[in-house]
């Protein structure tokens, strides 16, 4: 995936819903190719911890990747934390990673999530 192709993703994908409040693109390696982040929010991990995750993104998503032969490839993953939201959707082999505000209700979380998968599966 070219860099263009992430910033379109990202791009298009921040502009879903005003409730989203940071979306990245994350290669196989962890590396932050692009990302939009809502203006005036302060980000909810440090650098280190941010760093941490997308390592833990990469790798998590490596290990799924073992098990779609036999269980199918893994359309998104949705996490519900005390802060925060979070979905992933695989793309090619990368991961795009969106957290969401909490307070959101899941009706909006699932209208996010059905706009993001054609947009998702159209660079996949």
């Amino acid at each position: 995936m070219n860099k263009q192709d992430a910033i379109d993703i990202t791009e298009r994908i921040a502009q879903i819903s005003r409730y989203i409040r940071f979306v990245g693109l994350i290669d196989g390696h962890g590396k932050l190719i692009a990302y939009k982040r809502r203006l005036g929010l302060k980000a909810l991990l440090n650098s280190k911890n941010t760093l941490n995750q997308f390592s833990h993104i990469a790798t998590k998503t490596g290990m799924e990747a073992k098990f779609d032969r036999q269980l199918g490839h893994v359309n998104f993953v949705w996490e519900e934390r005390e802060k925060a939201q979070t979905i992933s959707f695989g793309v090619d082999k990368s991961r795009v990673w969106i957290s969401i505000d909490k307070k959101v209700v899941r009706s909006e979380v699932l209208r996010i999530v059905d706009n993001c998968l054609p947009i998702v599966r159209h660079y996949s």
